[in-house]
Formats: C-alpha cells, sequence, structure tokens
C-alpha cells in the first residue's frame, strides 16, 4: 500500500477506535497496526502522535442489490 493518509491522535484514541472512525470498521485496525510498527505496543495514544492510515479501496460485490453499493 502506497497511499497514506496521515491522522493526529487525539487523548484517548485506539488503532480500533482509529479504525472505526477511518474505515467505519474497527477489525481494520491490523492496517493501521502494519503502517505504523512502531507504535504496535501503544494500547492507548496520547494526543499529537502522527499515524500513517492507509487508504483502502474496496471492491463492492455486484451480488449486493443497488440500495445497498
Amino acid at each position: 500500500m502506497d497511499n497514506y493518509i496521515e491522522y493526529t491522535t487525539v487523548d484517548g484514541d485506539t488503532f480500533d477506535i482509529i479504525a472505526l472512525d477511518m474505515y467505519n470498521d474497527e477489525f481494520k485496525s491490523h492496517l493501521i497496526i502494519q503502517a505504523n510498527p512502531s507504535y504496535a505496543k501503544i494500547i492507548t495514544f496520547k494526543a499529537g502522535v502522527v499515524l500513517k492510515v492507509p487508504v483502502v479501496e474496496e471492491d463492492i460485490p455486484e451480488t449486493l442489490p443497488p440500495w445497498k453499493r
């Protein structure tokens, strides 16, 4: 992944909270952790930490009905 957005943490942020905010899916927190290995052991962030958040392009399955695309 070459495309990233910079995210500056607020006090109390966690990887899953950031993933929920950025991807609308807390289970994608592993993508942010992989992009920021030096912070992988951080549970709760203090304010002001700049993280790289990968831009994820999601494919929409063609089997979804139009109102869910």
